[in-house]
């Protein structure tokens, strides 16, 4: 007896080292995602991964205060300076230039299964004028993004799913970002008011779901924002956006799939006519993440249906009928050599208004979507969205030094209708007369993490106008045009 229980006990010891060991080498080769290169409370951890996929900064807010562990508190801060050379809106002259400031303050308690969270953004420019076009894209000055109540639990009743739920202000951010996403290169962020839930079969499964009304930032006149008035952001309760995310991990040879589903109910707001959207938006995705020596590839589809007031204009306007699609395929292949280079081909399709006077709209509307990921950089640029575009693309980024990372775009723009809108230009020909060929873009980036709590990039983009942007009514002159910015990012 006395044997056997030695043994047991060498056992345990030798399972005990073995653990640790393990778990020492695990930790030497963690590797941290990249935040993105915004105000992103990047250390807020995950609750039902219970890890924390960024670096915590070298210089730290939390360990400075000498917080207790209950309580994360981060503060980020970017500056940018933006300048743009030429111009692509109707009726605009000359270029613009701008310096966007952004600043957040993120804060969470956690007390055993719950989490009360507030995050304070204050986005603001300098150097806009009457004629830059500044709006609530830009400026959104000393509010609250996120204010939440949430409850966890990683093993739901003994079942090995994890379950979480927030209720309040939040912001939002599924699959692609292509239809929701919490911004990252715009210098104001989306955020909603609503309830989000979501349940997750480790490496499986994961679904979210939510009901939520989006948050209007104020002032929306450009004159009140060159003045520097500010108003508390609200939702007034008369739009409703909601829906349902499934993800499906490694259903077959590392393919990935997303399958989701949106409503979006709009209501003219105190302040604002809108277009009364009612769409339901619905897609699929499947993809494989990129890896050295194999081929990765990404393809996105969705349909959107249902109605859309044809103006602003009046409270009382026609309502038409909506149908619309966009569709996103890229293949790549990254290289086995020490600068890992990956090379992409990449196609998007966003469908336009074949006619206008038909009493139907069929231009694409991405919601709340980013587009920085596929068309280049937003701010005062921001020159494509996700709306009748035909766009075929190659893209190659490479590491030269592990803290570096740069990314070369090529993309080809024509319109998908002749007689819609550039809409990010508000430039049409209802003719067709201009053709549809707006022009290609060269979109040249480099990010430099200095460590983990400094990041700098720059970036440089060029319009080369085609023939609908030189030659379609109201456009600005033929020059081409050159955007250059550069920005750095503090983390405490």
């Amino acid at each position: 007896m006395i044997t056997q229980n030695y043994k047991k006990i060498f056992s345990f010891i030798i399972a005990t080292s073995s653990f640790t060991v393990v778990s020492e080498a695990a930790e030497e080769k963690k590797t941290y995602s990249k935040p993105p290169f915004a105000a992103f409370s990047s250390q807020m951890s995950d609750a039902l991964l219970g890890s924390n996929k960024y670096e915590k900064p070298v210089w730290s807010l939390h360990d400075a205060l000498k917080l207790p562990e209950w309580l994360s508190m981060s503060l980020e801060q970017r500056t940018r300076y933006e300048t743009m050379d030429g111009n692509y809106k109707a009726g605009s002259k000359g270029g613009d230039q701008q310096i966007p400031l952004q600043t957040d303050v993120f804060m969470e308690a956690r007390f055993k299964d719950f989490r009360i969270g507030g995050e304070f953004m204050d986005a603001r420019q300098f150097g806009a004028d009457s004629g830059s076009g500044v709006n609530n894209t830009h400026v959104d000055s000393v509010d609250l993004l996120q204010g939440y109540l949430a409850w966890s639990n990683q093993n739901l009743f003994h079942s090995g799913v994890g379950t979480e739920v927030i209720a309040g202000r939040q912001t939002l951010n599924f699959g692609s970002r292509r239809l929701v996403a919490r911004n990252a290169f715009r210098n104001t962020i989306n955020s909603f008011d609503g309830v989000r839930l979501r349940v997750l079969d480790y490496d499986r499964w994961q679904f979210n779901a939510f009901v939520s009304m989006p948050v209007n930032r104020y002032p929306t006149a450009s004159s009140d924002i060159l003045d520097d008035q500010s108003a508390l952001d609200r939702a007034d309760g008369r739009t409703w956006f909601s829906g349902g995310f499934l993800e499906l991990f490694d259903i077959a040879w590392g393919i990935n799939s997303e399958l989701y589903l949106y409503h979006l109910d709009e209501g003219d707001s105190t302040l604002n006519q809108t277009r009364n959207r009612r769409y339901f938006t619905t897609g699929t995705r499947f993809y494989i993440k990129p890896a050295k020596a194999a081929f990765d590839f990404s393809y996105e589809g969705i349909g959107q249906f249902g109605t859309v007031r044809a103006n602003t204009l009046t409270s009382n306007g026609t309502n038409l009928s909506h149908t619309a699609w966009y569709q996103h395929l890229d293949i790549g292949y990254t290289i086995d050599m020490p600068w890992k280079p990956r090379f992409a081909v990449e196609y998007d399709y966003a469908s336009g208004d074949k006619n206008p006077n038909d009493g139907k709209d069929q231009r694409f509307d991405t919601l709340y979507g980013a587009r920085r990921g596929d068309y280049g950089p937003t701010g005062i640029y921001g020159a494509f969205a996700r709306s009748n575009i035909n766009s075929p693309a190659y893209r190659l980024g490479f590491s030269p030094l592990a803290n570096v990372q740069t990314t070369l775009s090529h993309r080809f723009f024509w319109l998908a209708q002749s007689k819609d809108a550039w809409t990010t230009a508000n430039l049409q020909d209802k003719t067709g007369n201009s053709g549809d060929y707006v022009g290609q873009q060269l979109d040249l980036s480099t990010r430099w993490d200095v460590n983990s709590s400094l990041n700098l990039e720059t970036g440089w983009t060029h319009l080369f106008k085609g023939q609908f942007a030189k030659t379609a009514p109201n456009a600005p002159n033929g020059q081409d045009i050159n955007y250059f910015y550069v920005q750095s990012l503090l983390r405490f």
